[in-house]
C-alpha cells in the first residue's frame, strides 16, 4: 500500500487523520478502507498502524483507530469523501425519516440518550449512529473533531459550566436548533 504514511505537519492530529482518511477515498485505496472496516482484526494491518500513528499518545491509539473504522464504515462504496461537520450531536440531529429528524425521530432520540448516558466511550452506539447517518444520507460528524471528543469523553466536569462534558455538548447540539440564539442578561 504506497502513499499511506502520515506526513509531519503542524495541523492537530485529528485533522491530520481526517486528511489522510479522505485521501484514501480520493485515491481509491479500497484495500486500506476495507481493512479499516474491520474494527478489531486478529492482526492490525498497515492501515490500522497508520491510523493509530496519528494519535498524540499511545493511550489514544484505540480512539484514532476507531475513528478510522467509523470513517471507513460511513464511506463504504463512496466515490468522494465527506469531511463531516460539527460533533456527533449535530450529525444525529439530521438523521431520521420523513416523519421527523433529530429530536422528532424517536429512534435518533433513544440512540443519543444511550450515547450520552454512557460513562465509558459508547463504541457500539457510536457505530450505530454513523450507520444511521450513512443510511439517511446525511453529513457525518467532523472526522477531525471526533477523536478529540472521544479522548475527552471521561473528563466529565459538571461543576464548572464552561467546561461541559463531551456528552453534554453533544446533547446540546442535538436538542438545540441551530437558529436559536442565546441571550445574555
Amino acid at each position: 500500500m504506497p502513499d499511506l504514511a502520515p506526513t509531519a505537519g503542524t495541523k492537530p492530529p485529528g485533522t491530520q487523520l481526517s486528511i489522510w482518511l479522505c485521501g484514501l477515498v480520493h485515491t481509491h485505496k479500497l484495500g486500506a478502507l476495507a481493512a479499516l472496516r474491520r474494527p478489531n482484526p486478529p492482526r492490525r494491518t498497515e492501515a490500522h498502524h497508520i491510523a493509530a500513528g496519528f494519535a498524540p499518545s499511545e493511550e489514544h491509539e484505540q480512539i484514532y483507530q476507531f475513528t478510522a473504522f467509523l470513517f471507513a464504515r460511513y464511506h463504504a462504496g463512496a466515490l468522494r469523501p465527506h469531511y463531516g461537520y460539527g460533533d456527533v450531536g449535530t450529525a444525529m440531529r439530521k438523521i431520521g425519516s420523513g416523519a421527523g429528524r433529530g429530536p422528532a425521530d424517536p429512534g435518533a432520540k433513544r440512540l443519543l440518550d444511550r450515547i450520552t448516558a454512557s460513562r465509558e466511550i459508547p463504541w457500539s452506539h457510536l457505530q450505530h449512529a454513523i450507520e444511521r447517518a450513512r443510511a439517511c444520507d446525511t453529513a457525518p460528524p467532523s472526522w477531525a473533531q471526533l477523536p478529540d471528543d472521544l479522548a475527552r469523553w471521561k473528563t466529565r466536569d459538571r461543576l464548572r459550566s464552561r467546561n461541559r462534558s463531551v456528552a453534554d455538548t453533544w446533547g446540546s447540539s442535538f436538542y438545540t436548533p441551530t437558529h436559536t440564539k442565546r441571550t445574555t442578561t
